[in-house]
């Protein structure tokens, strides 16, 4: 009981220090944001909230300005399932990159970050 009150009470102070430390977004034309979330709308990432991996990855997406569905896979279910039908593991956190009919699952924060900035930041 006292762990998990302890996991939870660092889990608010990494969503609070988040919050207060969040980085600015990448400035872009009008235009070019309707063409960004266009581009995103093939994106998904599944995620806990309170997960460290996890804010990394959601500062990095609001950083370069990107509009991607967050999924929640720790207390939706349905969406549980599909990571773990789709992946193959419930890891977060996870995006989903659906491209010419077919889903690719990219697991490892620093690996999406890497993904999204060499996709979207010269955008």
């Amino acid at each position: 009981m006292f762990i998990k009150a302890v996991r939870v009470g660092l889990g608010q102070l990494i969503i609070f220090l988040d919050f207060i430390t969040r980085p600015r977004k990448l400035s872009r034309s009008p235009e070019a944001q309707a063409r960004i979330a266009e581009e995103t709308a093939s994106l998904a990432l599944y995620q806990f909230h309170a997960c460290p991996f996890c804010v990394k990855t959601r500062r990095a997406m609001h950083r370069l300005n990107l509009p991607i569905e967050l999924r929640d896979a720790k207390h939706d279910e349905g969406r549980r399932a599909e990571l773990l039908a789709g992946g193959g593991r419930i890891k977060v956190p996870c995006l989903r990159i659906d491209e010419n009919g077919e889903s690719r699952w990219m697991y490892e924060s620093n690996d999406i970050i890497r993904y999204l900035e060499s996709r979207f930041a010269g955008n």
